[in-house]
């Protein structure tokens, strides 16, 4: 079987960041970028627990599809199996410096987020008590400031193998 594209980035090497994942076209003629939202440096620091990438995914999630500017060109947003990120797919042939403005308000969100978890109950979601805010605004804190504040070229587009 041919390897999938996600699989071909050296992830030794990859950084904290935004990186567009892929570029699809569809029969229809619409585009969808895939972002890959990198809260971690793979193997070299530990994932984001699934508590709180949990929470991560039911804030940002409610909070894009509630952006005015962006709420029509988001069509998802889920953790990655090996917590140490998001994907984001968007309607449209963006870049990560376009969505870059929309990552940290995101981010800045979840880090400020006070109340109750949108969609954390047993009616709304499938494992409810898979939730942990504190540790949530804690990472998106973390890398609001230490990544999206301060983003570099390298944290915007993978690493060369």
């Amino acid at each position: 079987m041919e390897k999938i594209a996600s699989f071909t980035i050296n992830h030794l090497k990859l950084l904290r960041g935004i990186y567009v994942s892929r570029v699809d076209t569809l029969p229809n003629g619409d585009v969808i970028t895939t972002f890959d939202i990198r809260m971690k440096q793979p193997n070299r620091e530990p994932a984001v627990s699934q508590s709180a990438l949990h929470t991560i995914e039911h804030l940002a999630a409610t909070y894009l599809r509630n952006q005015p500017e962006w709420k029509d060109k988001v069509i998802y947003w889920g953790p990655m199996g090996c917590c140490t990120g998001n994907y984001l797919l968007m309607s449209g042939k963006l870049t990560s410096k376009d969505i870059l403005p929309l990552m940290q308000d995101t981010f800045r969100f979840i880090a400020e987020y006070e109340g109750s978890i949108p969609g954390a109950t047993a009616r709304d979601c499938g494992n409810y008590t898979l939730n942990n805010l504190p540790m949530a605004k804690w990472e998106a804190r973390k890398y609001l400031i230490e990544v999206l504040e301060n983003i570099k070229d390298e944290n915007l587009e993978y690493p060369q193998d």
